[in-house]
């Protein structure tokens, strides 16, 4: 055979060995075929699905279909759904059930989205890969194990442990820093085995593969172009087609490909490359790629015995399994994360953190109300009869909600990195669906109100739900239209509460009402406007609070501070405050006995906007053109106090003479009972911010400095599972944006006496920019003048305001450590109220018993659910009945209930809360029914944990467990467990039927 005419050039260029000289190929390149489909970031869902996703997957099928050696990888599954439910013949779902049983079309990843991993909460990204994966299980009786995250803007040490507590066996990863990368290219390095958790044990380590600078894309290999919105043209001509593979054009691609896959093997140690084929948008028209790979594949295969290169179509289990093979020792990398991201040198990928703020709180306040619903309905139905509620329909809701959570995990959607219409589709699907949650939980506590308000109507029934597995004493603010009012709890018993003007709204007054409530059950309290003589009736008012006023204080620019105080306190903490500056001046904290100094400010950083004179500040990029600078002139104070609650409003003015402040904080310190009861309540200075609307080109952000000797070392959450060690890093450029990081629920800076922690309702970029010093950014507001991004409207011209909430926690480390968590879990998992207008009716107050879940202080209640799956439990039986094609809409297993239990502490974290528990399951659950059996499961549920098997991988570290992370096997079964330090546990409850 003649050699071809890209072979010279390669014998001269070196990179080819002598002819005949190889027996075996020295080089298998596996060519894996996928399409990156962004679930919303130009365009909407649906725009996308009309203009490419349902070509993809027609084509798609049909090209595997006719040639046996092609394969190809799918990862979001709302596209797939979406195509399956709503598009796929019954043909075509024949065909795909075949290819996915011959290990030719292969779900990677598997959940609805390929998640973010600065900004997602853990739960939430537990939430959409348990949803994807049940999809798919329940379809094809398939589990992936195999992950692609190959876009997120950085790479989170929680991840990789997720994906190993679900039974993945690799993990795909590409956007690194890119220094980073480019060292472990040069050191052959881009392959590890990550222990994500310090805590977890050997068995949640997972094969770790980042890709290379290439990252998933195949430049030069695109025959099917650019796809056009809003459709298909007419003509089948799409933009940037590469030219045909032919006779005259064989040569050029065949070396384009060697020459790559050359390039490649140099940085890995096996002799097997991963060739990621595909990008954005691709194989909308599968048949034209294949037809023309195919030939290109055909070419370099014929010459293998010269040049040593073979080449395969492949799915990532191909590569992996040939990697695996091989059985090398591997490096093991910690916990540490790959936080934040750098494109390079100007441009550091941590402006995202805070992007779209309003969408932000919007997702995590939807999740939120998904986990409320989630375990209402499941109270509900498991001891209710359903005489009010169609539990299809309550499904339904829940359903849809889990759908629209997950979908804004995407890495271009809770980011903010996503034009405004997709923004606008992202709010639309989360309002909707959680208008539905409310609807579910209006239903379920309809009949459930006491119904107690004498003849007279005008007042309200409230009725407060807690959805965390723990006593929670806190206080709940209701809106009313009266400052007199009545209130009672079921019993008609007087409760204590406040009264106070509306720091929003002038008209209004809040009213605080301290409640206690068991895990997982109600309070029920009856407001009514009082009587014109409550000294005659009986009734007891709440308590109306007085205010204080502070007028304006310009901003001073130094001279003396500190000489006049006014201490606000609760049994904790008192807050000093500067009447000549209205800003914080200190806190004495009461356990440690000390006064730390600290003042908050809001700031801003002005941002670099004109392209023509370097890198600017986008949704993705923060590029400050210096330090931050004061945002206000002037401040304006009132103290509201009470005996539940005094409250400190500082309205802050950009300029002396605004009628409207840009920014205020309103912080609060409640006065609960003594003992446990009132601890995380006491612990607290809750703050909630009013920020906006900004100005151009604007990044808000608050400064909490301190006399804490911090040495400029911040510590800050991955997805709320776990903790950073951020020290500052000095780098020659854009060293402010650089030292800048994600944090989803907690930050903390502390020196040897004490720690200042920061615990937030939603995401946002935090750092530590001076010793003892913390800021968060809250906002953003940009345009430049990239034509791109203008072209393609993905801006941040935000011009909204938006009210962000922080916890301030203070104290030795003994103590902020043991309060941390629970306290971030009791801020985003706030009691819900509902309330229902009185109509005069009569009756008696609802009386059916509750009997609370309660569980102990370290182990969190993740999940509470009744799923709705409709497959077996038991493998054998569902592949049984998938074969049979049985598979019919058989009706959802309303006794099995999902239930995922987390450890909380760190294996070193606290001598008491660190030490593992044993909890009995038919105990704690005994309250919702009678438990029949209990299954554990992987951590998406698709797994029975007895029979899953994860590849093991020779490492290099001879300590193959980390701390006290060994355990033994539970009995199989079994009620009792035993949990421990970080562990996430996963079961299967199995309820008697009424």
């Amino acid at each position: 055979m003649e050699p071809r005419g890209w072979l010279p050039l390669l014998l001269q260029l070196g990179l080819t060995w002598p002819l005949g000289a190889l027996s075996e190929p020295r080089l298998r390149v596996f060519v894996v075929p996928h399409s990156h489909m962004d679930v919303g970031w130009l365009h909407t869902v649906q725009e996308s699905m009309q203009a490419y996703v349902t070509n993809v997957y027609n084509s798609v099928v049909e090209a595997l279909t006719l040639e046996k050696k092609r394969k190809f990888i799918a990862v979001e599954q709302e596209y797939f759904r979406l195509w399956w439910d709503g598009v796929a013949s019954d043909g075509q779902k024949g065909q795909v059930r075949q290819l996915v049983a011959e290990g030719r079309l292969e779900f990677v990843l598997g959940g609805q989205v390929m998640h973010d991993e600065a900004v997602t909460h853990s739960d939430d990204q537990i939430l959409q890969l348990t949803e994807g994966h049940s999809f798919l299980y329940e379809t094809f009786g398939v589990r992936p194990q195999f992950s692609w995250q190959v876009d997120p803007f950085g790479a989170s040490s929680t991840t990789p442990t997720l994906l190993a507590l679900a039974g993945f066996n690799a993990h795909v990863i590409s956007r690194i820093d890119y220094n980073l990368k480019e060292a472990m290219q040069d050191n052959r390095q881009l392959q590890f085995v990550w222990r994500g958790s310090r805590s977890l044990s050997v068995q949640q380590e997972i094969f770790t593969h980042v890709l290379d600078q290439f990252s998933y894309c195949s430049e030069g290999f695109y025959w099917d172009g650019d796809p056009v919105f809003p459709g298909p043209p007419t003509d089948g001509l799409y933009p940037s087609m590469e030219i045909p593979v032919t006779e005259d054009t064989i040569p050029s691609f065949s070396s384009l490909l060697v020459n790559n896959v050359l390039a490649r093997a140099t940085w890995f140690r096996t002799p097997h490359v991963l060739w990621p084929w595909g990008c954005d948008r691709q194989f909308f028209n599968a048949s034209l790629q294949f037809i023309n790979m195919d030939r290109v594949m055909e070419e370099v295969n014929k010459f293998t015995y010269q040049h040593g290169i073979s080449v395969q179509y492949a799915t990532l289990r191909n590569y992996f399994q040939a990697v695996h093979a091989h059985q090398l020792s591997w490096k093991v990398r910690d916990h540490q994360d790959f936080l934040p991201y750098s494109s390079e040198i100007f441009h550091a990928w941590t402006g995202f953190y805070a992007s779209r703020s309003g969408l932000k709180g919007l997702a995590r306040r939807a999740s939120a109300l998904l986990y409320a619903g989630e375990s209402m309905f499941t109270r509900y139905v498991l001891l209710a009869p359903h005489q009010f509620l169609d539990p299809a329909w309550g499904l339904q809701q829940l359903q849809q909600l889990r759908w629209a959570v997950s979908e804004v995990q995407h890495h271009d959607a809770i980011t903010g990195t996503h034009a405004v219409k997709v923004g606008d589709m992202f709010v639309e699907h989360l309002s909707t669906r959680m208008e539905g949650v409310h609807k579910l939980m209006a239903s379920i506590i309809q009949d459930r109100s006491p119904a107690n308000s004498g003849p007279e109507p005008g007042g309200r029934f409230a009725v407060v739900y807690n959805p965390l597995a723990w006593t929670v004493t806190t206080i709940i603010t209701l809106t009313v239209g009266f400052p007199n009012v009545s209130i009672t709890d079921d019993s008609g018993h007087p409760v204590p509460a406040q009264v106070q003007s509306s720091k929003e709204m002038p008209s209004a007054y809040d009213l605080h009402v301290l409640t206690t409530i068991p895990g997982l059950s109600y309070q029920h309290y009856s407001i009514r406007p009082s009587r014109s003589s409550q000294e005659a009736t009986g009734e007891t008012a709440p308590f109306v609070a007085s205010t204080q006023h502070f007028g304006h204080r310009l901003r001073r620019r130094g001279g003396q501070v500190g000489c006049h105080l006014v201490p606000v306190e609760n049994d904790c903490y008192t807050v000093f405050l500067d009447t000549d500056t209205n800003l914080m001046h200190s806190i004495w904290e009461r356990q440690s006995n000390r006064t730390v100094r600290v003042t908050q400010s809001f700031m801003e950083y002005h941002v670099k906007s004109d392209v023509n004179h370097g890198s600017v500040s986008d949704n993705y990029v923060f590029t400050p053109s210096g330090a931050a600078e004061p945002a206000w002139e002037a401040v304006r104070m009132e103290i509201v106090e009470g005996p539940l609650v005094t409250e400190i409003r500082q309205y802050f003015y950009r300029e002396v003479n605004d009628s409207e402040p840009t920014f205020a904080i309103y912080s609060r310190l409640a006065r609960g009972p003594q003992g446990s009861d009132g601890e995380l309540l006491c612990h607290r200075i809750e703050q909630e911010y009013r920020v906006g609307p900004l100005e151009l080109n604007r990044e808000a952000i608050l400064r909490t400095s301190t006399d804490l000797n911090t040495g400029r070392v911040l510590y800050s959450d991955n997805n709320g599972y776990q903790m950073q060690h951020r020290p500052y890093r000095q780098n020659v450029w854009n060293t402010i944006a650089r030292n800048y990081y994600p944090m989803v629920q907690s930050a903390f800076i502390e020196d040897l006496p004490s720690r200042l922690v920061l615990l937030s309702e939603q995401a946002h970029g935090v750092s530590s920019q001076g010793n003892g010093q913390v800021e968060v950014m809250l906002h953003r507001r940009l345009w430049n003048n990239d034509k791109w991004a203008l072209d393609n409207d993905l801006t941040l011209n935000d011009s909204s305001v938006v009210h962000p909430v922080l916890w301030l926690l203070l104290g030795p480390k003994t103590l902020t450590s043991g309060l941390s968590q629970r306290s971030g879990l009791a801020l985003q998992h706030r009691p819900v109220v509902m309330l229902r207008e009185m109509n005069g009716e009569v009756g008696g107050p609802f009386s059916a018993p509750q009997e609370a879940v309660t569980l102990p202080s370290s182990v969190h209640l993740q999940i509470l659910s009744i799923p709705g799956w409709k497959y077996s439990s038991n493998h054998t039986e569902h592949l049984r009945t998938l074969q049979k094609g049985h598979f019919h809409e058989p009706k959802a297993d309303l006794r099995r209930v999902l239930l995922r239990l987390q450890h909380l502490c760190e294996v070193d974290q606290d001598p008491v809360l660190s030490q593992p528990v044993t909890v009995n399951l038919r105990s704690v659950l005994g309250g919702l029914g009678s438990v029949v059996s209990v299954e554990e499961r992987s951590l998406t549920g698709t797994w029975d944990m007895r029979m899953m098997s994860r590849w093991t991988w020779s490492t290099r570290d001879p300590h193959r467990h980390r701390g006290n992370s060994s355990r033994p096997s539970p009995p199989p079964g079994g009620p009792e467990v035993t949990i421990y330090p970080k562990e996430i546990r996963t079961f299967f409850i199995h309820f008697q039927e009424h």
